[in-house]
């Protein structure tokens, strides 16, 4: 009520106290830091890695990405909230632009990251099927800005109130 106080001392303001009262409106705040990007119109695989010699195996379908988290349907539940997943991501090149650098130090342009998630949220769907979400944890710098940049050329994900 800073405008009554100041319509008191100038007495030259005509301010209707109902009007006052309509300006201040809850703000929605974004709690991301990186900007979200749907993915499952794709149907890219993500993979659980037990590294190159054992290889990866299926954990799921990429539903949406950023560069700091992803979000997965699974056909199984079973991980923790807090539990560190070590995974594979491959994205095809878009528009001229790859989604990672190599890590051979080349610094030529890749498909495919293999780092660790740390699981933040499981919930089960209608279908029986899991929603896995969790954060990219160990990426370097260089990847997450070339993935930012890479899904920013991607249509961007339908808002929710997750």
């Amino acid at each position: 009520m800073l405008l009554k106080s100041i319509a008191s001392e100038t007495d030259f303001l005509d301010i209707d106290e109902d009007f006052v009262g309509l300006t201040q409106t809850p703000l929605r705040l974004e709690r991301r830091q990186y900007r979200r990007t749907d993915m499952d119109h794709g149907q890219y695989g993500v993979e659980r890695w037990e590294g190159p010699k054992a290889g990866g195996r299926s954990f799921g379908q990429l539903l949406n990405l950023s560069a700091g988290g992803i979000l997965i349907r699974a056909q199984s539940g079973d991980y923790r909230v807090g539990a560190q997943l070590r995974i594979r991501l491959r994205l095809p090149a878009y528009a001229g632009i790859y989604p990672f650098v190599s890590a051979d130090g080349s610094g030529q342009g890749s498909e495919e990251w293999c780092g660790w998630m740390t699981v933040v949220r499981v919930r089960k769907n209608d279908d029986d099927s899991f929603e896995i979400a969790g954060r990219l944890v160990d990426m370097r710098d260089i990847d997450r800005g070339m993935l930012g940049l890479y899904l920013s050329a991607q249509p961007l994900a339908s808002h929710s109130d997750d």
